[in-house]
């Protein structure tokens, strides 16, 4: 027994201690027989065998085609299980000539190669094309052999390590690609890291693969060793190198037992059992090789194949009460798929969503959530929503039905936000928020979800569809209709909009609380066009289709009187015209032989084109809707792509003319990239086709780094669709929301350079935008700003922000500069002042501007000077410059040239950015606020918390004792924590609010 014992303890050491722990794959230097592995074309790499050091036998693959041009020489691995791992690490050991050393220096020989490698959860899933490898890396070595190395037989051997992940499938190929190298591939080792099991603070913590992030960190419950307790359960991190990092908690010995050794013994157990460290270890290591050898896998530990060499011990949550188990069993309420390797933990269902929000629109409601506390150990978190429909007398609840729709889909949601449209009007909805993994079919407790209650708005009524012509005559035409399919609420009046046929620009409106109506004093013989709306509490619906009826013709009798009138009436007008002419040449022949009128220059440019003219040499902004066939500027404007180019991914939103998509766009010769594809819906008017393709032949004249890119369009299939670069981070405002304080100032100020740029580039163009907004700007991944929607100058009617004017048509106040919503200005310089609300918006993190003033109070408090106050820890420098563009002459106001070298002073010197506005300054601007909104001192603390946009912790305040806005000036950083304040945005726009509140009390400004 003893010679056994030394010999185990002499021929392996101990692992206990060891700090990390990596696992291999594979190693080709310990395989015995045949890799599998296949070489393409068959002459390229070349299996030749070798001895290693120590001589043993080794698979060695070798290439040398120097001499040859456009080589291109694969070798593929058989398939590798990654055991449940998600990062994984290539060890590679190769050699390379130098190709200086060859004769002649050959041009095309090369000191590199490149390492693929393919997903797949098919073990024969090898033959597929090279272009569906992906590349790890390009392998070029330290170290390189000359021909005297050779005769010398030194051999340089590299040594180079690559990870990967996260990888998503059960397993993977690897392949090598030789473009023109002398190489010879002596060893492959693939593995991974673990946190090896160990017993810390008389916590057992199992084994661990580490995560698929570099820098993740694995929270991971422990277990109380044997007569040990603890109250709550212990836990430690696994870092991503293998290492156990940050313990939590431990476990205390039971009474009547001790602590020696990290385990809890009976104090008055015989002292032959009382064995140093030494001992255990070297029972440890008899225990898990010697049991194995003798009885095979001991309890607690399993062998699944018989390629493995050594027991495992069970994954976490199973169990094996047998000797010799294939497999271990999971724990109760724990389960695992039959698609699970036997080597992954047993999981369980995951908890309920957490903190679910909604966000009503009218009859849309936008549905957010946090994702669940507990995932159940695993990855494959997905949402389905059920939506109900409750009687508000009663409890009864039933399903909503199909006409409901779910934007990106209802079932199986990856991302943890859904809008829900077409609802009713005043109507009380549940909506359940079901979370579920790959174990949710397997248990057979209840559904995990988070329940939302609201209550729709009012919304404006349906369009009218039914409309019928009664009485017709030749002055006059009567028309009845049905009420909108979904009224939403009491119809207070109807509009009526008629025009005679090819005469849109002059027509007359007609209102009516009945469902019929006369328009009398019409032409005889001659079509007129009908459109009707209706109007509740809500606002007016939108227009019908339009409803095309013709007078009766005139009586021969009557036309024969009157025959007369019109001639004598031409006859007048033509001779006024005539004299007015002639009178107006003579006065101009007296000047100078012509006269030119006066322009105004910052009036819109109209450029003509196709015989029109253009200036030579610059390039302006022709508007499309010059040409006479709209078609024509698309083509000229945008290129046409192939339908068959284009994958449809996932609809992302809704826009004007129909769904907004991501998806892939795959051009013939070039790698694919993602797009963003808007789709025409389907029944579209030729109108509607004519105004969604305008946006392409806008857009596609632009070509700038800051403005979005398009890619094309498909009009000769269906749908038609208008292509688009990707940006991963959708609009600027929902973006800022969404990572609110998380940004430096230097960041935030090159987001707001590269807007100036795109704007300075369209202003250089002769383009005006008329709708520069937060919500318009799109962001990628790198936090690069462009310039998009570049609709207004056709309509705004379905913008929420937009209002009507006094002058007729709709425009988004808080944006738009005073002379435009006057007098319809629109110029590069009120593009300017929408840039300084842009400003104020990045700045304060997508804050509404003027917060809930209404439209008409925008105007008058802009009208008397009122300008938005600075916002929270604004360099004064930024707000300057919001100030300049925010000047009511707009000459006064800088271009957007000036703007962007301005900026671009601050980027290179910070320091610049360090002064911000003073307190003073903020106390009276807060002051003027508060005057223009007619709010005073805070009532409450949840009007207060409203106003600065953090209602959500409203509850929280008032349940730890502060309920009024005297007990919330004692409030520290500290308290906010306690409160569940955790955002460090959300924490820095409470406290400062409080420091403004505390310095108006100091100065008597405000009463609490």
């Amino acid at each position: 027994m003893n010679r056994i014992l030394s010999s185990v303890f002499l021929s392996r050491k101990c692992d206990w201690g060891k700090s990390s722990l990596q696992v291999n794959l594979l190693d080709s230097r310990t395989v015995m027989g045949d890799l599998g592995w296949i070489a393409f074309p068959k002459n390229g790499w070349e299996e030749i065998g070798e001895v290693d050091e120590n001589y043993a036998p080794i698979h060695t693959y070798q290439v040398c085609k120097v001499m040859e041009q456009n080589q291109n020489n694969w070798l593929l691995t058989s398939w590798i299980s990654n055991e449940g791992a998600s990062r994984i690490f290539i060890e590679l050991k190769f050699t390379l000539r130098d190709c200086n050393s060859l004769p002649g220096g050959l041009g095309t020989c090369k000191e590199t190669f490149n390492m693929y490698y393919f997903e797949s959860d098919d073990e024969d899933g090898r033959n597929i094309r090279e272009n569906q490898y992906i590349k790890i890396d390009t392998i070029a070595a330290d170290e390189s052999f000359t021909e005297l190395d050779l005769g010398d037989r030194v051999m340089k051997l590299n040594t180079e390590v690559r990870d990967v992940g996260p990888l998503m499938r059960k397993g993977f190929y690897l392949a090598f690609q030789d473009v023109g190298a002398c190489i010879a591939l002596v060893s492959v080792r693939v593995y991974y890291k673990k946190c090896p099991s160990v017993v810390r603070n008389l916590v057992i913590f199992p084994d661990t693969i580490t995560g698929a992030d570099s820098s993740q960190l694995l929270e991971v419950s422990g277990s109380c060793v044997n007569h040990s307790m603890t109250e709550e359960t212990p836990k430690m991190h696994c870092s991503a190198e293998g290492e156990w990092l940050v313990p939590i908690g431990k476990c205390m010995c039971k009474e009547g037992y001790e602590e020696k050794n990290n385990t809890c013994q009976d104090s008055i157990l015989p002292g032959e059992l009382r064995m140093g460290y030494k001992f255990t270890c070297i029972l440890k290591c008899f225990y898990t090789r010697c049991w194995q050898t003798w009885h095979g896998c001991r309890p607690g530990f399993f062998k699944a194949s018989p390629q493995s060499q050594t027991c495992s011990k069970c994954p976490p949550h199973s169990y094996s009460h047998e000797k010799a188990s294939a497999s271990c069993i999971c724990e109760e309420h724990f389960y695992r798929r039959e698609s699970d390797p036997p080597t992954m933990a047993c999981t369980r269902p995951p908890s309920a969503p957490r903190n679910a929000i909604s966000n009503i629109n009218e009859t849309s409601v936008f549905l957010e959530w946090t994702p669940p506390a507990d995932s159940g150990g695993r990855k494959d978190v997905s949402y389905d929503i059920v939506c109900k429909k409750c009687n508000s007398h009663s409890s009864l609840c039933e399903e909503c039905g199909s006409h409901v729709r779910y934007l990106p889909q209802q079932n199986s949601l990856r991302n943890t936000s859904v809008m829900v449209v077409d609802l009713l009007a005043h109507t009380n909805y549940t909506f359940e928020i079901e979370a579920e993994n790959g174990v949710s079919d397997l248990s057979p407790s209840a559904r995990r979800y988070v329940a939302v209650n609201v209550t729709t708005n009012q919304a404006a009524p349906s369009p009218i569809s039914i409309v019928k012509k009664g009485k017709i005559a030749k002055n006059s035409i009567s028309l009845s209709w049905q009420e909108p399919d979904r009224p939403n609420g009491i119809i207070l009046e109807y509009e009526i909009k008629y025009f005679e046929k090819d005469q849109e620009t002059s027509y007359t409106i007609i209102k009516s609380r009945e469902t019929e109506i006369t328009a009398d004093g019409l032409k005889p013989s001659s079509p007129y066009i009908f459109q009707i709306r209706a109007r509740t509490a809500a606002g007016y619906g939108s227009f019908s289709r339009r409803f095309e009826f013709e007078t009766s013709p005139v009586s021969v009798a009557a036309s024969s009187d009157q025959s007369q009138i019109p001639i004598i009436a031409v006859s007048v007008t033509v001779g006024v015209i005539l004299l007015a002419v002639v009178v107006g040449f003579f006065l101009s022949g007296r000047r100078c032989g012509y006269s030119k009128a006066k322009q105004d220059p910052e009036e819109e440019k109209m450029h003509f084109h196709n015989g029109h003219i253009k200036l030579p040499g610059v390039k302006t902004y022709i508007d499309p809707h010059t040409y006479e066939d709209p078609n024509q500027a698309v083509h000229e404007f945008a290129k046409e792509i192939d339908a068959s180019c284009i994958t449809i991914e996932r609809v992302i939103g809704a826009g004007e003319f129909g769904e907004v998509c991501s998806g892939r766009l795959k051009l013939p010769g070039k790698r694919e990239f993602a797009v963003a594809i808007k789709t025409l819906k389907v029944g579209y008017t030729e109108k509607q086709r004519r105004d969604f393709l305008g946006e392409a032949s806008i857009m596609g004249q632009f070509d700038h780094p800051n403005i979005i890119h398009l890619e094309g369009v498909v009009t000769k299939s269906k749908p038609v669709m208008i292509v688009t670069e990707y940006m991963e981070n959708g609009s600027l405002d929902s973006f800022l929301k969404k990572n609110d304080g998380q940004f430096t100032v230097i960041q935030l100020v090159g987001m707001l350079r590269g807007i100036a740029s795109g704007m300075k580039y369209l202003s250089d163009m002769g383009y005006v935008h008329r709708d520069l907004a937060a919500r318009n700007i799109l962001i990628n991944s790198n936090l690069v700003c462009k310039v998009s929607d570049f609709g207004l100058s056709r309509i705004l009617e379905d913008d929420p922000e937009a209002a009507y004017t006094t002058r007729g048509g709709k425009i988004p106040i808080r944006w738009t500069a005073p002379e435009a919503i006057a007098f319809r200005k629109f110029t590069s310089a009120s593009d300017v002042w929408s840039y300084g609300i842009v400003m104020w918006e990045v700045i304060s993190y997508g804050e509404r501007p003027y917060w809930e003033m209404t439209n008409q109070d925008v105007i008058k408090a802009v009208e008397e000077g009122y300008r938005l106050p600075s916002p929270m820890d604004c360099p004064a420098a930024l707000y300057q410059l919001m100030l300049d563009c925010w000047r009511k002459d707009r000459n006064s106001r800088p271009k957007f040239e000036e703007i962007v070298s301005m900026l671009d002073k601050l980027i290179r010197n910070p320091s610049s950015l360090k002064t911000l506005v003073n307190a003073s300054n903020r106390v009276s601007n807060l002051l003027v606020e508060h005057n223009c909104l007619g709010t005073g001192a805070y009532r409450s603390v949840s009007e207060w918390l409203e106003a600065i946009k953090m209602g959500r912790y409203t509850e929280a305040f008032v349940e730890n004792g502060y309920s009024s806005m005297d007990t919330v000036t004692q409030v520290t950083l500290e308290d906010l924590r306690r409160l569940g304040v955790t955002l460090a945005g959300h924490q820095k726009k409470i406290m400062n609010s409080i420091q403004e509140i505390r310095v108006q009390l100091v100065n008597g400004m405000v009463p609490l």
